[in-house]
């Protein structure tokens, strides 16, 4: 048996009321000339399930604020139910029906969400990665959603007479394939995440290799040839070191009689006289910063100065000025008897006077201020003056003395300081050589460790690719005959669909799709033909036969928009499509389920299945009245916001 999955219903509830759409029926046909909305109901169905993004016609994101979808799974049955508003779209709410109770809501897409909670009804977890299988890739692949399950579910009318599943897309056949094996059981999650573990361990292990011949690249061009040879030259070098050290201790040994008292008294006050003249330099920078900044200070406070006289300027000239009309009222003030002492315009008593007002506290104190400062400005000149004349004498003090001491010793002492010299530049030598020598022993630490790494990486790859393999020879036998079931269902089913272009049918077992006279089904049969629609029909009958004899985890429920959309009424070829439909209902009943849109049906449909009869007069959203024949833009795969038929 295949997983039970049945649509009992669908209930859209819309701006003018509820309507509700049953399937009870093994099969089920949704009837109706194109533009009555029979795709705009199972693109409504999509959305509600959260199953990628639906093609909605203006009807429904206008119309109908929330779809709610009947669906039993297992032996659970829920009621989902997804508003069509943008701002509420992104949840959705979920009720146990068996129960009765009301379950969390659930986001549509993110971690425990929709996507989630049918996956696990599914007995998927959420987590699985579709990765390449048959390349180099580095990339650990795609998740796999409940979105490219619902394709092996749902066959839109815009698909089915160009590809499978988005075959033609061939990024997605990874994708494609893994949803396939996981749903007839060919393979399993832990199968599926050890490839993709395999897959990112190629990444790694490139990623690894090519540091590892980076370093080895380097490592050559440094003249060592191994880490043996490496720690050998710097054992060299350190001995070099100390022989050159020991000859450094010797000459100075000869070297200290040489420098005499007064040599030494040289030296120190050479030593004070360019300590003094350093605390001069440091003097001298503070005091320009110190002075800079009462320039700054000086500055600012003249500013305030000035600012305040024109304030007093401005009140003087204002003072003067006498109203002669209300600006309020507008009536004339010029007749108006006052006191002296009053204001004409409020009466008010007029207690300060411009001239008064001009003897302000605030410039009394800024000139107060602008004062001290000329006066800090001055002392700060006058010591840097002296920190300046300061530093120049111990500039010419060293000068001296510095002369001074050379010419003392540069005949005693200089013989003596070339062989100095030439020691401590062996010393130099040892060392820059040992510094260069550890940097290459590291590089070789670095070299063993990369390669114990890569090597790590790669036995880990083995030990994945050696268990992928082991548990695939273990569903061999499982694959072999499901595969073999498929083809045979197939090819019986295509050759009873009577297609004159048709001569030989069979299944491709490595892309999992149809092979039509020995090739691709996409590559022998035009799309938009007659032909491409039929076998799509062959294909999907069959994967759900075969998923029902051979308990797969495979969806028992098929939803196909339009399969002789591109049939002639007449021909043999429909008639045939619907007995294999009827034939799929009728050989193991309530074991799949069947939903079918289509514009009409051929007379040899039997009267045991429902037929759901719409019109320009009663469309799927019949709480709407319908535009008229021709008035509404039908859905196609390039339009996503297009009406529907």
């Amino acid at each position: 048996m295949s997983l039970n999955f049945r649509l009992h219903a669908v209930i859209l509830y819309t701006t003018e009321g509820t309507v509700s759409y049953e399937f009870e029926s093994d099969l089920t046909v949704l009837e109706g000339p194109t533009g009555v909305g029979k795709s705009t109901l199972l693109e409504l169905i999509k959305f509600g399930f959260g199953a990628g993004e639906a093609r909605l016609a203006s009807v429904a994101t206008e119309a109908v604020h929330d779809v709610a979808l009947d669906l039993e799974i297992g032996d659970d049955r829920y009621l989902i139910v997804r508003s069509l508003d943008a701002r509420k779209r992104k949840n959705v709410r979920i009720t146990d029906i068996h129960r009765e109770e009301r379950l969390p809501d659930l986001p549509v897409e993110g971690e425990s969400s929709l996507n989630t909670f049918l996956l696990g009804k599914l007995g998927l977890p959420d987590n699985i990665q579709a990765a390449a299988q048959k390349s180099k890739s580095s990339k650990p692949g795609s998740r796999v959603t409940f979105g490219d399950i619902f394709k092996f579910i749902y066959i839109p009318q815009y698909a089915i007479n160009r590809d499978i599943a988005d075959s033609r897309d061939g990024y997605y056949d990874p994708k494609r394939k893994a949803v396939f094996e996981l749903l007839f059981k060919l393979t399993d999650p832990e199968i599926l995440s050890m490839q993709s573990r395999v897959n990112v361990l190629n990444g790694e292990i490139d990623s690894a290799d090519k540091n590892l011949q980076t370093i080895l690249s380097f490592l050559n061009e440094s003249n060592t040839r191994s880490r043996e040879e490496v720690e050998q030259q710097l054992q060299a070098a350190a001995s070099e070191q100390d022989d050159a050290q020991e000859d450094m201790n010797t000459l100075r040994e000869q070297l200290d009689p040489v420098i005499d008292r007064q040599t030494q008294t040289y030296r120190d006050l050479l030593t004070d006289a360019e300590r003094t003249l350093a605390e001069a330099r440091a003097a001298v920078q503070d005091l320009i910063r110190e002075r800079d900044e009462i320039k700054l200070e000086k500055k600012r406070v003249k500013a305030d100065h000035s600012r305040l006289e024109r304030m007093r300027d401005a009140g003087a000239r204002l003072a003067n000025i006498e109203f002669s009309v209300c600006p309020r009222c507008m009536q004339s003030l010029k007749n108006r008897p006052t006191d002296e002492d009053l204001c004409r315009l409020c009466l008010q008593p007029d207690s300060i006077s411009p001239e008064h007002a001009a003897d302000s506290y605030e410039l009394h104190q800024l000139e107060i201020q602008l004062n001290e400062m000329d006066a800090q400005h001055e002392v700060a000149e006058q010591q840097l003056a002296r920190a300046q004349r300061s530093a120049i004498e111990r500039e010419s003090l060293i000068e001296k003395l510095t002369y001074s001491l050379e010419e003392r010793t540069s005949q005693r002492v200089t013989p003596r300081l070339q062989a100095f010299a030439d020691a401590s530049e062996r010393i130099a030598t040892a060392r820059t050589r040992q510094e260069h020598l550890d940097v290459a022993l590291q590089q070789w630490d670095r070299v063993a460790d990369d390669a114990e790494h890569v090597k790590n990486l790669r036995a880990e790859q083995d030990h994945l690719k050696a268990t992928i393999a082991a548990r695939k020879t273990a569903l061999a036998l499982r694959r072999a005959s499901v595969l073999s079931r498929i083809e045979n269902e197939f090819r019986t089913t295509v050759m009873n669909l009577h297609l004159a272009s048709v001569e030989s049918a069979g299944f491709d077992s490595d892309n999992y799709l149809p092979l039509i006279n020995g090739k691709v089904f996409t590559k022998t049969l035009m799309s938009g033909g007659g032909s491409m629609t039929a076998t799509q029909i062959a294909y999907w009958t069959s994967l759900i036969t075969v998923a029902r004899e051979t308990g797969s985890r495979y969806p028992s429920m098929l939803i196909i928009d339009g399969p002789r959309l591109a049939l002639n009424l007449d021909s043999e070829t429909p008639r045939a499509i619907y007995q294999r439909l009827m034939k799929g209902a009728s050989e193991n009943p309530h074991s799949a389920q069947f939903i079918i849109s289509d514009n009409e049906l051929p007379d040899s449909y039997g009267v045991d299945y429902p037929r759901v009869k719409f019109g320009y007069s009663n469309p799927t959203v019949s709480t709407i009245r319908h535009p008229g024949e021709g008035l509404v833009p039908r859905i196609t795969a390039e339009d996503s916001s297009a009406g529907e038929n």
